[in-house]
């Protein structure tokens, strides 16, 4: 919420002589020997009000501590990078045009709703003020157009997060519009997102952001192997890739992101009937020829591999593939020793596939490693 670079001693004695006054009469705080004077809760040195907001950790509090006076509303526009309106249940769209002005240093921003408030005039206002802005979560805006990704694109170069899962109404068009400005993006969830994450806007952003980590594509249910061959092959970066309800990808997708993909650590495959074994027998082989080489028994071949488990497949969604069989996904199970079919740890997802019910993880057979694994975790 608040970010800032406070001294300790100093700002302690303020704070203790402000208590003691009340804040409502004069007050004269010592400071390392220099008689400093407080006439109130207003004359609050700017990292003291910074300490006290950051330590109340409620958004709301800082909107309203922004309303109490020209200095208060300097210190908080220049202090704030960090804010939700998540709470917001009426009137966020009014909220955020009579605030985006004061808070100029936004980094972090999150617009998620409940209801459908946010409309393109409030976005705006965000997009022309907040130009340090890296995080931004408008998902379940319902009400937007293209008008917002126009004025991100113009006005939030540094994006690095963007979330507009559920903003059905954007195109493709102004999604690739964006990708072409905003070319620092990480991470860009498009769940739902049927207009805008077509195969031409996949092409896009393997053409434009070459850093992307992860992508969520659920349920856009247009795109097609030859949007994903390109985007696997424009992204080596990626970490995380959610193709799940996109029912017309077969197993080229999953062949490219194999092939291109050498970070991949979650793939989610829910209800994508047109893969088959090829595409699990592609993920195995990919893993060995990483480690292919690798002389064991060495204390450098061990560390080796410890980085390749952590570096390899972490959770797979296989849901409703209903045409995979036990021989394929076993070998999946085998060559990334992350993934888990434990209750303990359930990282490969099988459900509805009764005849996968025989795939296990090394665990089933030694149960010792589970907990060893289980407390690894916790020591992170």
């Amino acid at each position: 919420m608040v970010s800032a670079q406070l001294t300790s001693g100093n700002l302690d004695n303020s704070f203790n002589a402000l208590m003691v006054s009340g804040g409502g009469e004069s007050v004269q705080a010592q400071n390392g020997g220099t008689g400093t004077t407080f006439l109130g809760w207003k004359d609050l040195p700017m990292e003291l009000l910074l300490r006290i907001l950051s330590v109340a950790g409620d958004d709301r509090m800082v909107i309203a501590a922004s309303g109490v006076c020209t200095g208060w509303r300097d210190a908080l526009g220049w202090g704030v990078t960090r804010l939700s309106f998540s709470w917001c249940q009426d009137h966020m769209n009014e909220l955020l045009m009579s605030l985006a002005h004061k808070f100029t240093k936004l980094q972090v921003l999150s617009l998620r709703q409940i209801k459908p408030q946010v409309e393109d005039s409030a976005v705006e206002a965000v997009a022309n003020n907040c130009h340090d802005l890296r995080e931004l979560d408008l998902s379940r805006s319902f009400r937007l157009s293209d008008r917002s990704l126009y004025a991100l694109a113009h006005g939030c170069l540094h994006l690095t997060r963007l979330n507009i899962s559920g903003c059905s109404n954007f195109s493709d068009a102004a999604l690739i519009y964006l990708t072409s400005q905003c070319r620092n993006l990480k991470c860009l969830n498009l769940c739902g997102c049927v207009r805008a994450a077509s195969d031409r806007a996949l092409q896009a952003i393997a053409r434009n952001c070459g850093q992307l980590q992860s992508l969520n594509l659920g349920w856009c249910d247009t795109v097609t192997d030859w949007g994903v061959t390109r985007l696997a092959s424009g992204c080596p970066e990626l970490r995380a890739v959610d193709l799940c309800g996109c029912v017309l990808i077969t197993d080229e997708s999953v062949v490219a992101l194999a092939n291109g993909c050498p970070h991949l650590r979650s793939l989610g495959l829910y209800y994508c009937q047109n893969i088959t074994d090829r595409a699990m027998y592609s993920l195995a082989a990919n893993s060995r020829i990483r480690s292919k080489g690798m002389s064991w028994g060495t204390a450098e071949s061990v560390g080796r591999r410890s980085r390749d488990d952590r570096d390899g497949l972490s959770n797979l969604n296989i849901s409703q593939c209903t045409a995979l069989t036990p021989p394929a996904v076993q070998a999946v199970c085998d060559s990334f020793p992350a993934l888990h079919t434990c209750p303990e740890r359930h990282s490969l997802i099988i459900s509805g596939c009764l005849s996968l019910t025989a795939v296990h993880c090394a665990c089933a057979l030694h149960p010792h490693r589970a907990g060893r694994a289980l407390l690894s975790n916790h020591a992170y």
